[in-house]
């Protein structure tokens, strides 16, 4: 396989009714987190660390699902918090990959921007996707429904 970079930027706005801060608590409490982003039916969370600040690192070690592209291999995820604004943004970086081999290398910044219906979630992700990493279409695919997760742990604290 030749080596190949593929850049890409995508964008995913979702409203929410809940205030910044129920949704800042939600990214930055690890008990919280791991909840809606590293526990999933398609894959089992091996490993779950935040250590949220900046500077700090977030790290999650998954075995894929049977039901997904690479059932069995592990894919572990490694993120340096770069920015944070309480109840407004957080920046991090984060590399992906499956296996030994590196798949990714992102920044996602996550802005929480408050309205009179809640709270406007806008979450811009910048990587560049190496060869075997099933592209951006799948990286969007995989984080529409991590936020379909989001919106379902915030509604179970009610």
């Amino acid at each position: 396989m030749e080596p190949s970079t593929v850049h890409n930027t995508f964008v995913i706005e979702q409203l929410y009714p809940y205030p910044p801060e129920t949704l800042y608590a939600a990214f930055s409490d690890p008990a919280r987190k791991r909840r809606w982003f590293a526990d999933s039916e398609e894959r089992v969370a091996e490993q779950y660390d935040l250590d949220f600040r900046i500077g700090g690192l977030e790290h999650v070690i998954y075995r894929m699902g049977t039901n997904t592209p690479f059932p069995g291999i592990a894919l572990t995820t490694v993120g340096t918090v770069q920015d944070i604004i309480p109840n407004q943004r957080v920046v991090t970086s984060q590399t992906m990959s499956l296996g030994d081999r590196r798949i990714s290398s992102a920044l996602i910044t996550v802005e929480f921007l408050p309205n009179a219906a809640g709270t406007d979630l806008v979450f811009t992700h910048q990587a560049a996707f190496y060869e075997g990493s099933g592209g951006p279409e799948m990286r969007e695919q995989g984080w529409r429904g991590i936020f379909g997760r989001l919106e379902k742990a915030l509604a179970a604290q009610k």
